[in-house]
């Protein structure tokens, strides 16, 4: 454990981000999920709903930089891509 007190203020506020970032991350995940699983139900409403949904919390976790922006495109490229096939 850290004496200095900003090495220890260091490590609280590292770990408050890591779970604000663990958060997020998992909210992408879910709403990944979400798609795929009405694109495999082949639920056109439902998919294209999700996408939106996804799209939108995929783009927040990029801005708020828990996910590089180029891998914020690349996930919401290949739902839409997932998506257009499924039509």
């Amino acid at each position: 454990m850290a004496n200095i007190k900003s090495a220890k203020k260091r490590i609280l506020v590292n770990r408050t981000k890591a779970d604000r970032n663990k958060a997020i991350k998992s909210g992408v995940k879910t709403s990944v999920k979400k798609v795929t699983a009405a694109i495999a139900a082949n639920d056109k409403e439902a998919a294209s709903a999700a996408l939106v949904a996804a799209t939108a919390t995929i783009d927040k976790a990029a801005k708020k930089g828990v996910l590089h922006k180029n891998t914020a495109s690349r996930k919401v490229s290949r739902l839409a891509q997932a998506g257009h096939k499924m039509a």
